[in-house]
């Protein structure tokens, strides 16, 4: 490849605030609006290595598909023992309510977000499945966008494959479940901490960005309305709201932003919803220890990627090994995401210690523990212009629909504090474009 053309972080940075780039968090009850602060020195992935993670995902998705299907049916994998029953019934995740529906060509998670990090001698590990509405693919299609502007250059002067089919990808996704009608994209609202990229996506795709109000149910079957009072069938509906949100009359009664009676349409089979409901029981991070044996039971294969080495307390050995080594270990509340819930034993004074074997002895359910795996930095450019190294990970973005593929592309985020391994948006970190090499 050759050398990178300089594209200046306070010019994208320039162009990021003049369109909006920004995500939301809601801090002390306030909803608050700020920049994802982007980072122009690319991370630089191989074709030959794209190659190997690409492959490893599909397995794993494909894998995490098949968990699915046969938990809400059959539960093959519990009477066989490889999955004990505690960890599926009692996941936050799983729900009930969705038990006996097959989804639209037996597809539930049709966009995952699957989180990576390469160690220091180049192994790549799985850190987390994301399964329910997985975020961030805006972002570095953004910022390839503002950087062909701010640098074209960049671009026809290295072999980088192109990210602009994203679109495509998502929309073939959207259309192959599609049961007949419109394909939309269902938003919470402005307020929401990803809105900008619900937006961006409904521009790219052509799909209608639609509120709840703009879709009704009759005879169960989705319609759109429209501004002369009309309406069109919705054939599938990518929704950006969480399950519990989703229908006030199958879930959280209390939800202002859902549809009322979907769930009823999805499960007569006259709509898509992308991603299905109840899919957070195969991204519950103790689930996420038997996501190996998943692709041994239902693919008949070994792990082309692995997971960070864990272990669940809820097993003798592994709260013993926990307990006597949580000094060193990373500790996970697996009801937390976005960065919280997460404590680094070596961070903790001796007090603290006791008090969190105690926690995970009396919930050894609730937690997991992880070795510290000591994950590669990337450069990235600081205030005065020079180059400081800091954590980073990768969050790759898998598409399944006629077939499963992995966008060439992803978003990788970075700490902005240097004794920090925490680098999600809502714990301040920024982001990179991902290049993934042609050649």
């Amino acid at each position: 490849m050759d050398s990178i053309p300089p594209i200046t972080a306070h010019e994208i940075n320039r162009l990021m605030a003049r369109y909006g780039v920004k995500f939301g968090i809601y801090k002390n009850g306030e909803f608050i609006e700020q920049l994802f602060p982007f980072d122009p020195i690319p991370r630089v992935i191989t074709a030959e290595e794209f190659g190997y993670l690409a492959k490893g995902l599909v397995q794993r998705v494909t894998a995490l598909n098949c968990f699915l299907g046969d938990i809400y049916s059959e539960a093959k994998i519990i009477k066989d023992g490889v999955v004990p029953e505690e960890f599926v019934y009692i996941s936050t995740g799983y729900l009930p309510e969705c038990a006996g529906i097959a989804p639209p060509k037996g597809i539930y998670s049709h966009i995952s977000g699957i989180d990576l990090v390469q160690s220091k001698d180049g192994k790549w590990y799985i850190l987390e499945d994301n399964l329910r509405v997985p975020s961030g693919a805006s972002y570095p299609l953004i910022a390839r966008e503002l950087c062909r502007i701010a640098n074209p250059d960049a671009f026809s002067q290295n072999y980088v494959t192109d990210n602009r089919d994203y679109s495509d990808l998502l929309n073939d996704t959207m259309n192959h479940v599609n049961r007949g009608g419109l394909n939309v994209i269902l938003t919470p609202g402005r307020y929401n901490a990803a809105y900008f990229e619900h937006s961006y996506l409904a521009e790219r795709t052509g799909a209608p960005l639609v509120t709840a109000s703009q879709l009704m149910v009759d005879n169960k079957v989705v319609y759109m309305k429209d501004y002369l009072g009309g309406a069109a069938r919705v054939g599938a509906v990518y929704r950006r709201i969480s399950d519990e949100y989703l229908d006030p009359m199958t879930f959280c009664r209390d939800s202002l932003i859902g549809v009322p009676h979907i769930a009823d349409a999805y499960r007569s089979g006259n709509v898509a919803i992308i991603n299905a409901p109840g899919n957070g029981v195969a991204d519950d991070k103790g689930v996420y220890y038997f996501v190996p044996k998943m692709i041994e039971y239902y693919l008949g294969q070994t792990p082309l990627l692995e997971n960070a080495p864990t272990y669940l307390p809820y097993y003798e050995s592994d709260m013993k090994y926990t307990l006597e080594n949580i000094g060193k270990l990373v500790i996970k509340d697996v009801s937390e995401a976005g960065g919280y819930g997460v404590v680094f034993g070596s961070n903790l004074p001796p007090e603290k210690l006791v008090e969190l074997k105690e926690l995970i002895k009396r919930e050894p359910r609730r937690f997991i523990s992880q070795e510290v795996v000591d994950f590669i930095d990337l450069d990235i450019l600081d205030e005065g212009g020079g180059l400081v190294p800091r954590k980073a990970d990768l969050r790759a973005f898998v598409l399944t629909g006629e077939e499963t593929r992995v966008w060439a592309s992803g978003l990788t985020r970075f700490s902005r504090h240097a004794d920090s391994f925490i680098v999600n948006s809502s714990q301040g970190g920024g982001f990179k474009d991902t290049w993934v090499l042609s050649l």
